[in-house]
């Protein structure tokens, strides 16, 4: 089975079975580590998988500074594999727990939040400037590095390096990444809607988000909708319907 994953958070996955293979936007499909870290993205991640069983963890930029001891930027548009990096050999120890077939989901769930708690146990406090910099982020009336500086409480040259050290990427890439990201999940959600009609407010017009599209997609929006969808279209409506949001980079933080 194949499909086309939009720009995200950092995730890191635990799979049993066949994870095939993927890539981080253009470039030649390489083998899937069965633990597989991928860092945020700004491009689109192409994949194919065979018969597997996974489990994922999210990482908004809250989290990732706080389970995370590397700046994101280190793992920005990369896929790792997690057992061979030193950075996250805390979190892959909690595989030896998911990987009984007939295993309860539930108590696996369990087992996750429970190491994962333990792990914030000892790690470091929050960052508040990071939860005002990511709640303005996912503000639909927020369109300027300016303005998402002035909401988190720093200055535009503090914001540059929190934005990179935390969130992966430079302010204004992220804002552009932003707007795209709430206009495809509007018509992920309702195919029936034409994107002119779903645009976000911080396009000019079709032609300046078509642009977007094919920066993070690699190809343009009439490609991508004529291609099948069968695991990221299930995934978004499950996000919508279990949290409210379509994608994991549009939720807002402690949501």
């Amino acid at each position: 089975m194949a499909d086309m994953l939009h720009p995200e958070w950092a995730n890191l996955r635990f799979m049993e079975g066949d994870p095939g293979t993927g890539s981080i936007g253009p470039g030649e499909m390489e083998p899937t580590p069965i633990c597989v870290l991928a860092g945020p993205t700004c491009h689109a991640t192409r994949f194919q998988t065979g018969t597997v069983r996974s489990w994922g963890i999210g990482f908004l930029p809250l989290g990732w500074s706080k389970f995370v001891p590397v700046s994101a930027e280190s793992y920005a548009d990369r896929a790792i594999d997690a057992e061979q990096d030193p950075a996250f050999r805390s979190l892959v120890a909690m595989r030896p727990l998911l990987r009984d077939p007939a295993a309860d989901p539930h108590t696996q769930a369990d087992a996750i939040n429970r190491h994962l708690l333990n792990l914030l146990a000892d790690g470091p406090p929050d960052d508040p400037a990071i939860v005002r910099a990511h709640a303005a982020l996912a503000d639909p009336d927020v369109g300027t590095v300016a303005q998402l500086a002035a909401r988190a409480g720093v200055s535009e040259r503090s914001l540059e390096r929190l934005s990179r050290r935390a969130f992966g990427f430079p302010p204004k890439l992220l804002l552009r990444r932003q707007r795209f990201l709430r206009t495809l999940g509007a018509v992920m959600l309702d195919t029936s809607r034409s994107w002119s009609h779903a645009l976000d407010l911080h396009y000019h017009d079709q032609s300046h988000f078509n642009r977007d599209f094919t920066r993070f997609m690699g190809l343009t929006p009439r490609a991508y909708m004529a291609q099948p969808h069968p695991i990221v279209d299930a995934a978004v409506r499950g996000r919508m319907a279990a949290a409210g949001a379509p994608m994991q980079v549009l939720h807002q933080p402690g949501k």
